[in-house]
């Protein structure tokens, strides 16, 4: 069996091959094994020089016992390895047989996790105000940050992205120290991503890309290397341009679940439209845990590796992508060789750092509330001031208060405290005179008043106006979706508040029973009725020298007479000016009661409404600051 790890040795100089098994008796198999476990020694410090055409790709039995070299040489890749009895010679990155290592979450800084607390809150919020597909991309991310969360923070995962044909297989291998990838001139060659892990407790990481246990590798130790990458997973994802829609799938389903993407390029699909618009340009916010490198440099005659480096990073920018320059984060680019080894050094190198840094996790999760945040501006954000302003409400309930009738009402109650007054100050003989006009006027001659149908018929349609104008002006400048919740809360209160408003002028509106009456109405009143009785008096007295049962005196009585009949009259102009003050006071009190009265219903059903829906929404305006970091 071919070495890979120090634990591979372990491992299998512990136990019997399974295909060593298979292919001798019972008797040879204890020899077998150790045979195998000393050709893998052989084979790590000696290098796996033979050509892969050189053996044949199943493994072969010698003398009672298999090649093990062989075995691992033939390039058998990760979609034939479950192809054969001989799939289970290739160890995987965790041991199933062994305890597992002990985990270390992953820890979010302060900052990330307020962000994704308000993000939380926001969804929350919006869940009765927003449909699930404008939330569903906040929801994968508050998903994937608390999944990533419960895994390794020890670990980095970094898969390898890349065309047909880029190199990217090659790459790495090139990486891992050992062919664990097929390569090849078919295509597609990288059928199903291949994970290789350089240090344990990243099973669970593994699993929650969907990579089983057969496509999981362990690289060549090679001391200084290992211990350079130690933390990281790379995968080797199938190829992003592949006629296999499958393939695909496999790319866009990791590519949201790693913490970091290493792009592999060409010179000839370096500025592929297909990569740039479908994957970086919408990546452009994960410009920190993206690197994008340039392969087969080795290809490129003189200074044309340089010119096509150029290129790349002026169509890197064009994406939006910052690069990582000057000491600036961003998107590293290099450019390499994975055929010759020409700078796999450096990007070993930094990669090494990368990984060494431990916060592409929490940068990834937070690049992911970026482009969540960014998506969901058009839903939250306005540039204009909203809300409901004290002008719009004081025409609102004056626009109800009319519907009512408040200021006819007002006058009516005014006419009526003067017309108590005039009842009770007046000259009996001016009451009695009113009476009989009253009495006798005729009804056609009097103009004809609107019918109860059409009063009600308008009062409706001015609460419904009125309705309207205020939900226009509390819902501008709003987000669709919370301009519409403000509409449909301001309708939903207008049910039923004509009827309410009715029922409130005939309780709020002219009271019932007398007026209050002034302190001077008593002394009027007094006042008037002397004047009725000396007028009795003067003319009883006059009727009695008339008769003769009085001596004649014509003087007093007339004097009498004249008082009484001069007084009244007076009398009463002098209340009817008294009383226009109390009279319009009191009007003007009906009058607020019943403005009152209506402006309280409408807020009631229509304002308050709409202010809890404005409320809700300047709470998710503030959660969405928190997103955003404002």
């Amino acid at each position: 069996m071919t070495a890979v790890t120090d634990q591979d040795h372990t491992e299998h100089a512990d136990q019997p091959d399974d295909a060593d098994q298979a292919g001798s008796d019972g008797s040879s198999a204890e020899s077998s094994a150790g045979a195998s476990s000393a050709e893998a020694s052989q084979d790590t410090s000696g290098g796996r020089s033979q050509e892969h055409s050189d053996h044949d790709p199943h493994a072969r039995v010698r003398d009672g016992r298999t090649d093990a070299t062989d075995a691992w040489d033939d390039g058998l890749i990760a979609r034939r390895v479950n192809e054969t009895t001989e799939g289970n010679r290739f160890p995987t990155a965790d041991s199933r047989s062994a305890t597992p290592p002990a985990v270390t979450p992953l820890v979010y800084d302060g900052v990330l996790r307020s962000r994704l607390e308000a993000l939380r809150e926001l969804v929350g919020l919006s869940r009765t105000r927003l449909d699930s597909r404008t939330l569903a991309g906040a929801g994968r991310v508050l998903d994937e940050a608390s999944a990533r969360r419960r895994l390794s923070g020890q670990h980095t995962v970094v898969a390898i992205a890349g065309a047909t044909g880029s190199g990217k297989s090659q790459l790495f291998n090139a990486l891992a120290g050992v062919t664990i990838s097929e390569t090849g001139v078919r295509r597609p060659t990288t059928a199903a991503p291949i994970a290789c892990s350089w240090s344990d407790g990243a099973a669970s990481l593994i699993e929650r890309l969907g990579i089983p246990p057969r496509l999981r590798r362990r690289p060549l130790p090679t001391g200084d290397a290992e211990s350079q990458l130690r933390g990281l997973v790379l995968i080797d994802l199938p190829d992003h341009d592949s006629a296999a829609v499958q393939h695909r799938e496999h790319v866009d389903r990791i590519l949201g679940l790693v913490d970091a993407v290493i792009w592999v390029v060409d010179p000839e699909k370096y500025a592929d439209a297909v990569l740039h618009e479908r994957y970086l340009r919408p990546m452009a916010a994960h410009a920190e845990v993206m690197f994008v490198v340039l392969n087969q440099i080795d290809r490129l005659p003189g200074e044309a590796a340089e010119q096509v480096l150029d290129d790349l990073r002026r169509l890197l920018d064009e994406d939006g992508i910052a690069l990582g320059e000057y000491g600036e984060p961003g998107t590293t680019v290099l450019a390499l060789s994975a055929l010759t080894g020409d700078g796999v050094g450096e990007l070993r190198e930094a990669l090494g750092q990368f990984v060494a840094e431990r916060g592409a996790p929490a940068r990834r999760i937070s690049a992911d509330v970026d482009i969540a945040a960014a998506r969901l501006w058009p839903v939250y954000a306005t540039r204009r001031r909203t809300g409901l302003s004290e002008q719009a409400r004081e025409e609102f309930a004056d626009r109800l208060a009319d519907a009512v009738g408040a200021t006819a009402a007002g006058e009516a109650a005014e006419r009526a405290w003067l017309r108590n007054a005039n009842r009770a100050c007046g000259t009996p003989w001016l009451r009695l005179w009113r009476w009989y006009q009253d009495r006798g006027e005729p009804a056609t001659g009097r103009l004809p008043s609107r019918t109860q149908a059409d009063e009600e018929a308008t009062a409706r349609q001015r609460v419904e106006q009125a309705v309207r104008t205020v939900a226009d002006r509390a819902s501008a400048g709003l987000p669709a979706p919370w301009a519409q919740a403000v509409r449909e809360a301001a309708a939903r209160g207008s049910q039923g508040l004509p009827e309410a408003l009715d029922e409130l002028s005939v309780r709020a509106g002219v009271p019932t029973g007398r007026p209050p009456r002034p302190g001077w109405w008593p002394v009027a009143v007094l006042s008037q009725a002397s004047m009725t009785i000396l007028q009795f008096l003067g003319g009883l007295w006059l009727l009695g020298q008339i008769v003769g049962v009085m001596a004649p005196n014509l003087g007093v009585p007339v004097l009498l007479m004249v008082i009484g009949i001069v007084g009244g009259p007076l009398i009463e102009w002098s209340c009817r000016l008294a009383a226009r003050g109390p009279a319009r006071r009191y009007g003007l009190e009906a009058e607020r009661r019943l403005r009152e009265a209506a402006a309280g219903c409408g807020r009631a059903r229509v304002l308050d409404p709409v202010a809890a829906e404005l409320l809700r929404y300047r709470e998710v305006r503030e959660q969405y600051g928190r997103v955003v970091g404002a």
